[in-house]
């Protein structure tokens, strides 16, 4: 089979937002790029497309309107606090980090802006932490949503390579499967691998792995922007750190299936160096899609903080571990159950002010830029309509008048064998005897009293304290949560260039790397905690940084 060939300045191997966004850079320094992608052209802008289009920022404009008090040195403290960094190989990890905050509280607001990119005005807090002042956590809100989600942030990249492709300066290859990237004398000087057979699936289904011929692309530069592995459950599995007990049997996936991690060993055969390998970010807020696209489609619940959350046998969960506190603290307490789900227990009042669905297509009010929409879904009365959906055919859900009938719903549902439903009740029935006051020993009354002192929570996000049993807030409603696969938090490690680097520390020519598969820079620029809102972030600046160096080659 002979290969068809092709020849390029820069090769570009993914086309997420990572790699879109190094794509327009090596465009902009009058670079001819190709870009390739095992998925059909249905997939152009990876997982972004399904992002909720969460962006982190520092002291922005959004959040002074609110009366945030942000500063470079208060996220700083929030970002290594949450990272704990403690190994050698962090030493570029800590150094991407530092420039990612200078980014964050700079530049990237206005650039971004100045792509056409708005950002929705209120501003959410995400990973609320809980502890000390230096530990893990958000200590104000940060996390902005692009006015159009994770379509609007990947809008002015894909816009930039459709004017390339016309004009043709870019080469977009779908069904092209890298499986070796090309060495010669210690450079790596582009990629080989197979063409599949085309797929008319739609955006996110699984497609065939049909090879029909054999490709070679010969590049000045090759960046690797593959993704992560959160689609593989084996290699997940396989990857899973004891810190956080042991791998569940069951997990739902966050992400399609093509997010399968197979362009790693690749780029480590061409001398690339993976690092933190063991630190990942997975939810526990996880339910199953009522209408899937991939193979065990969940979609994540985006909670507020009101939801009485306990374990699978109805003992509620310690402090600090509420909802939207600290995402890999309750996945390690949960692991150490010995159970592979969880539960939330909430009043519809609850769910109609602090229920969001993770994802574009989970929000067709911030993803269509419909105002009107918008207004009657975030202020109005009930669910809004993605939310609704799920309390009428999600199987997670149980919706009922009263408690007893609550708890023999929660028992019906598979692993609800497991619950003690007298426990259940006592906890119910204590946190609402707490309620009744303004002063409360129960931290998780405190704290969402805390949150609605901040404007956007009580606006949006943080409904009124009221006891879940109250029937004027009702019917009742239990929700079945899983673990559900996202991102990985290490990957290839690359200097501050975007260069791919060698065991050794020095730069393999030719090969660099960004976004998911080099850990959103240096190869975990996260450490062990994300705060959210920094997955997007790190891709664009990761391919922003890993585009304008290829460039240059």
């Amino acid at each position: 089979m002979s290969a068809r060939i092709y020849d390029t300045d820069v090769l570009v191997v993914g086309w997420g937002l990572a790699g879109l966004v190094a794509t327009r850079e090596a465009l902009l320094a009058n670079k001819r790029v190709v870009i390739v992608d095992q998925e059909p052209r249905t997939n152009l802008g990876g997982q972004a497309w399904w992002s909720f289009g969460g962006l982190f920022l520092v002291d922005s404009p959004e959040q002074r309107r609110l009366g945030v008090k942000d500063s470079l040195d208060l996220a700083r403290q929030d970002w290594f606090g949450n990272a704990g960094f403690d190994r050698a190989e962090d030493a570029w990890p800590r150094r991407w980090a530092e420039e990612y905050l200078h980014f964050a509280a700079g530049e990237k607001r206005s650039w971004l802006r100045g792509l056409g990119l708005g950002l929705f005005p209120v501003v959410g807090w995400a990973e609320r932490g809980g502890y000390g002042a230096i530990g893990p956590g958000n200590s104000v809100p940060r996390f902005h949503i692009a006015w159009g989600t994770g379509p609007g942030v990947l809008a002015p990249f894909l816009r930039a390579a459709d004017e390339a492709e016309s004009d043709g300066r870019l080469l977009v290859l779908p069904r092209h499967r890298v499986s070796e990237l090309a060495v010669h004398d210690g450079v790596v000087t582009g990629a080989v691998g197979d063409v599949l057979a085309p797929s008319l699936a739609e955006r996110g289904a699984a497609t065939n792995r049909d090879v029909i011929d054999r490709f070679d692309v010969r590049a000045r530069a090759t960046i690797v922007s593959s993704g992560g592995i959160g689609g593989n459950h084996d290699l997940v599995r396989a990857m899973w750190p004891e810190r956080l007990g042991t791998a569940p049997a069951t997990m739902l996936s966050g992400v399609p299936a093509y997010v399968d991690g197979s362009m790693l060993p690749v780029a480590e055969a061409a001398g690339g160096h993976v690092i933190n390998a063991d630190r990942m970010w997975h939810y526990v807020e996880g339910i199953q899609n009522w209408s899937s696209i991939w193979p065990d489609h969940g979609i994540r619940i985006l909670p507020g903080p009101s939801s009485l959350w306990l374990d699978a046998t109805g003992r509620r969960l310690p402090v600090p571990l509420f909802p939207g506190f600290d995402t890999l603290g309750t996945l390690a307490h949960l692991r150490s159950t010995g159970h592979d789900h969880s539960w939330f227990v909430l009043s519809s009042r609850i769910v109609e002010k602090e229920f969001t669905l993770s994802g574009s297509e989970q929000n067709p009010d911030l993803t269509g830029k419909d105002v009107p929409l918008l207004v009657r879904s975030r202020l109005g009365k009930g669910a809004s309509a993605p939310v609704q959906a799920f309390l009428d055919n999600g199987a997670d859900f149980v919706v009922r008048d009263n408690l007893d009938d609550l708890l023999a719903g929660m028992r019906a549902l598979p692993g609800g064998d497991l619950l003690d439903v007298e426990r259940v009740r006592a906890e119910v029935e204590a946190r609402d005897r707490e309620i009744v006051n303004d002063v409360t020993k129960d931290a998780q009354i405190a704290m969402l009293r805390s949150a609605r002192a901040f404007r956007g929570d009580r606006l949006v996000r943080t409904a009124a304290p009221h006891r879940i049993l109250d029937a004027a807030a009702g019917p009742l409603i239990a929700v079945k949560l899983h673990v559900l696969t996202r991102k990985s938090l290490g990957g290839l490690q690359t200097d501050l260039q975007g260069r791919v680097l060698d065991a050794g520390g020095h730069p393999v020519p030719g090969l660099f790397a960004a976004g998911e598969a080099s850990g959103f820079g240096g190869g975990g620029m996260h450490g062990y905690r994300a705060l959210e809102g920094t997955f997007l972030g790190g891709c664009l600046f990761s391919g922003r940084i890993a585009g304008r160096a290829a460039a240059a080659v």
